[in-house]
């Protein structure tokens, strides 16, 4: 994996790569001042982008709300992975929300899981 970060301007951001299973995926991670905004391409665009939001409910327990703004509607893998992103920034203290671009010919479980584990261990949050 190799990483290279910015200091702030325009936006805090780092940008790396990984592979998995044999295909190379460029992320790149920006901190905005209102948001987060994640992409991870593997076929060089945006692909489906989807918002993720943190609501705090009238009950002590959160509820976490993913839509899908542009692409692929019917596939729940892309929306767990957004899903899991925005509980980990919440849960560390965040409460900003995510646009999360997926541009990934594989949406299978071990893609997606590798992708989540790269994001949070280059976490700019």
């Amino acid at each position: 994996m190799d990483a290279a970060a910015s200091p702030s301007f325009p936006v805090r951001y780092k940008k790396f790569s990984i592979d998995i299973k044999e295909s190379k995926i460029n992320i790149v991670i920006c901190s905005h001042d209102d948001q987060f905004m994640i992409i991870a391409t593997e076929i060089g665009t945006m692909g489906t982008i989807m918002h993720a939001r943190k609501e705090e409910g009238m009950l002590n327990n959160p509820t976490f709300n993913v839509s899908v703004i542009f692409g692929k509607r019917d596939e729940p893998m892309l929306v767990a992975c957004a899903r899991q992103l925005i509980e980990h920034i919440s849960n560390s203290g965040s409460s900003k929300p995510l646009t999360l671009s997926l541009g990934l010919k594989d949406h299978s479980m071990e893609t997606l899981k590798g992708i989540v584990s790269a994001v949070i261990q280059n976490k700019l949050w």
